[in-house]
């Protein structure tokens, strides 16, 4: 079975549309939480676009030709992995999740 990079894989993606105007695309991550017996959901999303090269050597997978809305221009592949984490779906996932939590541990565990 062959082996496919993330190059591999961005150049695919970047073959496949290369001929398309409306580039635009997020980054969606869902977290679930199963708390006594209950499934609880947590989306985070960001929102921005493909380039039409791949720029930067950080991150992974699609991050040199993903270019979020709240970057600046920039892929998410330029920047520091603090910059990215700042509003990428994932962190936006996990603020909802610890969002939920502490309303839950606060719920629990009320103070005087």
């Amino acid at each position: 079975m062959p082996t496919v990079s993330a190059e591999d894989n961005n150049q695919k993606l970047l073959s496949k549309l290369c001929d398309r105007k409306d580039r635009l695309a997020c980054f969606r991550t869902v977290i679930c939480l199963l708390q006594d017996g209950e499934e609880h959901f947590f989306e985070g999303c960001c929102e921005g676009r493909i380039a039409t090269f791949p720029t930067g050597k950080d991150g992974f997978g699609y991050d040199p030709v993903f270019i979020p809305t709240e970057g600046n221009g920039r892929s998410f592949a330029q920047m520091s992995r603090g910059e990215k984490a700042s509003f990428s779906h994932r962190a936006r996932a996990m603020e909802k999740l610890e969002a939920y939590l502490k309303t839950r541990v606060g719920a629990a565990h009320p103070t005087a």
